[in-house]
């Protein structure tokens, strides 16, 4: 009898311990599981649901909310901030705001906690539905960028790199009170920048997963671990665990792998959300830093990410069931609700925004997208297919300037729109990059009404009026590499002076993307 307990505990321990990655079944991955401007992602799983958030920077409302329940289709459910008493934006801009939120659940608690950079730094929030309403901002003493939450046994610990070390102090999760002295835990393997500490436990040792290198080729994920949350934390010998800045992986169209985030899904598995880009054009990228998938095994006590090889935009792994193939977006927005995907840079001027029967009125208040230009009117959502359509029908209801504007950062846009001086009406194309300043027009138009267009491909743009041909810009003008800043293009409405209306926005892709 104590034979058969002892095999049924060895089986049942072996089953325990075997390497998730070979079990289930065998299923295409589509990446970038969540496509276009969602940078520095973090995932907390809770039964079998799945919560990623990500950084917004100068961007309101902040930090989108994804759920999924197949890791392959994510759903924007909210945004944590979405009251400016929860996040102020005083003179941010896109290398400023909101970097490297976390998310985690505790007893039935969903905690955020980021950095606003140039505005207070870290502060967490927190809600018993990640969909919202989040609290106010509980402000934390320890600084440092990217902080991240561990729990474990009652206590609440706080990590984030002051000084570029990966530092620990234990707080109240209520007050935000430090209750212990920082503790210096690690400083990386020496890459610039030592970011992004994560916490967790297996097996009876604590990972300290972080990045280095900085979030551009160089960027890689290293891990040190400890049998103590206070260290001392030993390097994994073979770091680091994952980068594209490689060999094997110079080829490839995905670049900047870094910024990672450990979980284990349901079934057992374990995966890791992070961040890469990729490039159009030759080495630009435009769409910016978006969210990544790969598979995680443990080897020799330390995590693998994806076998030790690159990850691809299509790629084989073993999921415990197939997920539904995302679908490329087609969409009519008609206005009549104002979804969770729509942002603001920095806050909006309210009375200059009006939906009403499927228009959506804007009005001008002279801010355009360059620098100082820190409240203009415009209504944005992420491009997130490099191949993709785009347009509205605007109409000037009075002398101004209203249309659709495809923005990176205040040093890089451009705007498409109708200028509208007494009975005169052009379109015009309007580049910003830095001090160059371009604009084209033609015209006159026939009126202050016109269909405006643009069809989005991997390194150009063409801007079509009326349905016919307008011109043809390159993408890599609004790349992060040209125009710098953190953030990725977005697009939609805008009115710079005057008053607007616009009947719609059409937002179709062309290449398969979520």
């Amino acid at each position: 009898m104590k034979k058969i307990v002892f095999l049924l505990a060895a089986v049942a321990a072996l089953a325990a311990c075997r390497d998730t990655a070979t079990s289930g079944v065998e299923v295409t991955l589509q990446n970038p599981i969540i496509s276009g401007f969602s940078p520095d992602p973090s995932v907390v799983a809770v039964g079998g649901d799945y919560y990623i958030v990500n950084s917004t920077f100068h961007y309101f409302p902040g930090v989108p909310v994804y759920h999924s329940r197949d890791l392959q289709n994510w759903e924007q459910i909210g945004n944590v901030l979405d009251r400016p008493s929860q996040l102020p934006l005083v003179e941010s801009n896109a290398s400023l705001g909101i970097y490297a939120p976390t998310i985690r659940y505790n007893d039935g608690t969903f905690y955020m906690i980021t950095t606003n950079v140039g505005n207070r730094g870290n502060f967490m929030v927190t809600a018993t539905d990640p969909a919202g309403p989040w609290s106010e901002p509980i402000w934390l003493e320890q600084q440092g960028i990217d902080p991240s939450l561990y729990f474990e046994d009652g206590k609440c610990y706080m990590v984030s790199n002051p000084d570029a070390t990966i530092t620990l102090c234990e707080i109240d999760p209520v007050t935000g009170a430090t209750l212990s002295p920082g503790k210096a835990l690690w400083r990386g393997t020496g890459g610039r920048f030592p970011e992004g500490p994560h916490i967790y436990k297996h097996d009876g040792w604590y990972y300290l997963l972080i990045s280095e290198g900085g979030t551009e080729l160089a960027h890689k994920l290293t891990v040190a671990r400890s049998r103590h949350i206070y260290g001392p934390y030993e390097a994994n010998p073979d770091n680091p665990i994952f980068t594209h800045c490689s060999l094997a992986a110079q080829e490839s169209n995905i670049q900047g792998t870094g910024h990672g985030d450990l979980f284990q899904a349901a079934d057992g598995s374990w995966w890791i959300v992070f961040l890469a880009y990729r490039r159009y054009g030759g080495d630009f990228h435009h769409l910016g830093r978006e969210t990544f998938l790969a598979p995680v095994s443990w080897e020799k006590g330390w995590p693998m990410v994806n076998g030790g090889q690159p990850v691809a935009e299509k790629m084989t792994v073993r999921m415990s069931e197939v997920p539904k193939t995302p679908q490329p977006a087609s969409v009519h927005y008609d206005f009549s609700v104002i979804g969770p995907e729509w942002m603001h840079i920095q806050h909006p001027v309210t009375e200059n925004y009006s939906a009403k029967g499927g228009v959506l009125t804007l009005t001008g208040n002279s801010d355009g997208f360059d620098w100082g230009g820190w409240h203009p009117t415009a209504l944005l959502r992420r491009q997130k297919a490099a191949e993709c359509r785009f347009g509205t029908d605007v109409t000037l209801l009075e002398n101004g300037e209203a249309g659709l504007t495809i923005y990176q950062t205040h040093n890089g846009h451009m705007e498409f729109f109708v200028r509208r001086e007494g009975k005169r009406c052009q379109a015009v194309l309007r580049i910003r990059l830095h001090s160059i300043l371009h604009e084209q027009s033609v015209g006159p138009i026939p009126s202050p009404s016109a269909r405006l267009d643009v069809l989005a491909f991997g390194d150009h743009y063409e801007f079509l009026v009326n349905g016919q041909p307008f011109g043809t810009t390159d993408s890599k003008l609004l790349s992060t590499e040209m125009a710098g800043g953190f953030t990725g293009v977005t697009i939609g409405p805008y009115c710079r002076s005057g008053k607007a209306s616009f009947k719609g926005f059409d937002y179709e892709e062309t290449v398969c993307q979520n």
